[in-house]
């Protein structure tokens, strides 16, 4: 297989990925999740004509001449029916949400009133009829369609479906995802140092990286460089619906991911893509009767995996089950800790938000002016990690330093990534970049840069 520009191998993943199915959650456990069901308003709101404000609802025709004294026949709280209608030369005093009452075409604020003796009123300004009034039903009329599958739950959203009284919220599912090192290198966190080794940073970052989209993944551990160990390994990562290889996916002789997926029944839609850091970055899906026969290979679940679905009840452990009637998606990420960063951006991020039913997938992108020159071979897309400062008229963007695909700092310290496209020859000292952010909960539509 030729190398896929990146743009090609985001796209072949998008296509690859669908929203999972739904799952029903509490209104207060909603936040940031997807809704997979369409809402309707149950009530008009509001359910008749209101004030806007605290004032007096009023005839805005006893305001032909100013000043003008009302008698005030009334007090109306939020929450309260008024019992008396307006007559020429009265009003009534009126608090905010209040409901108005007959006779009164509008409401007049208290700051333009002046309190007189005898229970009347000075009315200071004239308004027009509607004046300060929120009409019946100009929020939402009852049956009419508030909210549409697809939508972000945001606080303004959670307000909406609160209003329309839906305690439990139907959103798309988050999916499963699992985290497997590999390479007898590493240690593992809780081993005693070895200099011989490497730490398992991997692992821990890609975690990180997961959470932040709002997963809560499981860490399978460390695979030895065994073909019979890493197969144990991957069988026990295509329970999820989502696996994360990081290690063994080049072409080295102790590089066993890629065959030993493949003869777990996987089709490796791609394993070579053009970009650095990053290039050996593979992707495909086990089907679901290929998982079956892994499974039952396996036996049973292991004991961490089982203690993760006792911890994780009811909508979850359901999960499990619709993941093995829709496969695994496995994404084979390089060792170099900012190369499996990098591409886990790249293609990663926008699977998993795909999966949750996010129309917005990919990360934000901004223009920016480079502080200083970059050298770039033609060829591939290149990340650089970069810092962002705000200057007059937008941003400018500094290198993080050494830009090695094994220096965690660089992107430790990274406001975003600076792409540089294949076909360019090298940035000068104030050229413009694309650089897409790396924190942040705002997405977009498209990848933002063009190779």
């Amino acid at each position: 297989m030729e190398y896929l520009s990146v743009a090609a191998a985001q796209q072949c993943v998008l296509e690859s990925v669908v929203a999972l199915g739904a799952e029903q959650v509490k209104l207060e456990q909603s936040l940031g999740r997807v809704l997979a069901e369409e809402v309707r308003a149950n009530r008009d709101q509001p359910p008749f004509d209101i004030s806007a404000m605290d004032g007096y609802a009023l005839r805005s025709a006893d305001l032909a001449g100013i000043p003008a004294t009302l008698e005030i026949i009334e007090d109306i709280k939020a929450g309260d029916l008024p019992t008396k209608t307006l007559t020429p030369g009265q009003c009534a005093r009126i608090m905010t949400g209040a409901p108005m009452p007959q006779g009164a075409d509008a409401v007049i604020r208290v700051e333009d009133t002046e309190a007189k003796p005898d229970n009347r009123v000075q009315i200071n300004l004239a308004v027009k009829s509607g004046n300060d009034i929120r009409r019946l039903g100009e929020n939402m009329r009852n049956g009419e369609v508030v909210l549409t599958p697809g939508t972000t739950i945001t606080p303004g959203v959670i307000g909406v479906l609160a209003t329309v009284k839906c305690a439990q919220v139907q959103v798309y599912r988050r999916p499963r995802v699992a985290i497997l090192s590999t390479g007898n290198e590493l240690e593992g966190l809780d081993e005693p140092i070895d200099l011989n080794k490497i730490p398992n940073s991997n692992s821990y970052a890609l975690m990180g990286q997961v959470q932040a989209l709002g997963i809560d993944p499981v860490l399978l551990g460390i695979a030895r460089d065994d073909p019979e160990e890493l197969a144990r390994y991957l069988r026990r990562g295509l329970e999820y619906d989502v696996l994360l290889v990081s290690g063994g996916t080049s072409v080295g002789v102790h590089d066993y991911v890629r065959p030993t997926i493949e003869a777990l029944g996987a089709q490796m839609l791609f394993w070579r893509v053009s970009m650095k850091p990053g290039h050996p970055v593979a992707f495909g899906k086990v089907p679901p009767t290929k998982v079956a026969e892994a499974d039952a290979v396996q036996g049973a679940r292991s004991a961490a995996t089982q203690a993760y679905l006792e911890d994780r009840q009811g909508s979850e452990h359901r999960a499990t089950q619709q993941c093995a009637a829709a496969g695994t998606f496995v994404f084979g990420l390089p060792g170099n800790p900012v190369s499996s960063m990098v591409c886990f951006e790249q293609f990663v991020v926008p699977a998993l938000r795909r999966m949750m039913g996010y129309a917005r997938t990919y990360r934000r992108t901004i223009e920016a002016r480079m502080t200083h020159n970059v050298k770039h071979q033609p060829g591939r897309t290149e990340f650089i990690r970069v810092l962002l400062a705000k200057e007059a008229g937008g941003y400018a963007a500094t290198s993080t330093g050494a830009q090695g695909s094994g220096m965690l700092l660089s992107m430790a310290r990274a406001d975003g990534l600076a792409v540089i496209p294949a076909d360019c020859n090298g940035l000068t000292a104030g050229n413009a970049v694309t650089v897409q952010l790396l924190d942040g909960t705002v997405f977009q539509d498209d990848a933002g840069f063009k190779e």
